[in-house]
């Protein structure tokens, strides 16, 4: 019985880490249609810039320019694009209360971004078990610590402003940017 039960449990490992190994092949193709979906969804929730709202844009001055992230291998490219991805999930997860948004493209978009995060961590997974990559080497936390350091000026900017219509106009018009760096990073992996 043992036996048996042993020879499932392996089979079951054995299948997921194909599976997730797959995935990570198609991650740039996944990786691409996700960004230009969730592009279109942040551009519905809205449509056009508020006029009210042009002179506060002038305020916002980000600590770094988020497409400037340099990143160096492409174990730190998934990372990279895995932090970027859980960020923007948190900011968009917070005090949405101010935006006039349309709800179902906001639904749509965490969902999104959600679903990309969940492959993403089973790839790095499966890439760090089988690579015996360390998730605590020094690039990998830099890079960490540069896409939060970029995310905690946004979360900043947006309590500044108590989460106004404004601040989150602006904060949609920017997040953009970071679809950007993760097109870029994707296209590195797919090299």
């Amino acid at each position: 019985m043992t036996t048996k039960c042993l020879l499932h449990v392996c089979l079951v490992l054995l299948f997921s880490a194909e599976i997730s190994s797959r995935l990570c092949t198609v991650l740039h193709f996944q990786q691409n249609k996700m960004n230009k979906e969730s592009l279109e969804l942040l551009q519905k929730m809205s449509g056009n810039f508020p006029s009210q709202c042009i002179n506060e844009r002038a305020a916002f001055k980000p600590s770094q320019n988020v497409v400037e992230l340099s990143v160096s291998q492409k174990e730190n490219a998934k990372v990279a694009i895995q932090e970027i991805l859980q960020e923007i999930f948190n900011i968009f997860s917070k005090n949405l209360t101010q935006s006039a948004w349309d709800g179902t493209s906001i639904v749509r978009f965490q969902s999104g971004l959600y679903q990309q995060i969940q492959r993403l961590e089973a790839c790095l997974r499966t890439q760090m078990e089988k690579e015996l990559t360390n998730p605590e080497s020094e690039d990998l936390q830099l890079t960490t610590r540069r896409v939060k350091k970029y995310f905690q000026g946004i979360d900043a900017f947006l309590k500044e402003n108590q989460y106004s219509q404004c601040a989150w106009e602006i904060v949609r018009v920017e997040i953009p940017r970071c679809f950007v760096l993760i097109d870029k990073l994707t296209r590195r992996l797919s090299n």
